[in-house]
């Protein structure tokens, strides 16, 4: 891996742990010689992961909207930034440039961009490790419903076990760049209930 794409939330969340880890998670990129992709915004968690692996001496590579850059979104110093006009271009060009996803605390957003990638490795269109660093147990009602889409036989098992997820941000980068892709099909069942 050269390049890790995090997303996260452009607000800084209800508890300074939120930024914490992400400032965290910019410095251990820094460290681990990793160059960051992000959604380019000035703004909330996004800022504080730019900010800190710049700090440790890092490269970040932003990939943000028009329409952010006119709502004067757009931050200064990183080591480049691609504007672009639409969010499908956005985040194919995020995904582009990864070797790998991360993703932090945030809204809609965070979740719409780190489950396209994750679907994209389910189906085999990417073959790139996906992790969620899971601060302050933000993300335990998300693992509890993939377990339930296990149990309700809409995800196989080999899936689920495809999102990453550590509390530590090194500890998280070890697990991505451990990961290899299984070799499965996608579906759970090929027919449907009460087929012959």
């Amino acid at each position: 891996m050269r390049r890790i794409c995090v997303y996260c939330g452009s607000s800084p969340g209800a508890r300074p742990a939120y930024r914490t880890a992400a400032s965290g998670l910019g410095v251990a990129l820094a460290r681990s010689g990793l160059e960051m992709i992000y959604g380019g915004a000035d703004a909330g968690l996004m800022a504080a992961v730019a900010e800190a692996c710049l700090g440790a001496g890092g490269r970040v590579t932003g990939v943000l909207l028009q329409r952010f850059v006119e709502h004067g979104l757009a931050p200064t110093g990183l080591t480049s930034l691609e504007v672009v006009e639409t969010m499908h271009e956005r985040k194919g060009r995020m995904a582009q440039l990864a070797d790998g996803f991360v993703a932090l605390p945030g809204g809609l957003g965070t979740l719409d961009e780190f489950f396209e990638v994750l679907t994209w490795t389910q189906i085999g269109i990417h073959a790139k490790p996906c992790g969620l660093l899971n601060v302050a147990g933000y993300f335990n009602p998300l693992l509890a419903f993939l377990d339930d889409m296990v149990n309700e036989r809409f995800l196989i098992s080999e899936h689920r076990e495809l999102v990453q997820v550590d509390s530590d941000p090194a500890g998280l980068l070890a697990r991505l760049e451990a990961w290899r892709p299984p070799c499965l099909p996608k579906w759970v069942d090929r027919h449907v209930a009460g087929d012959a």
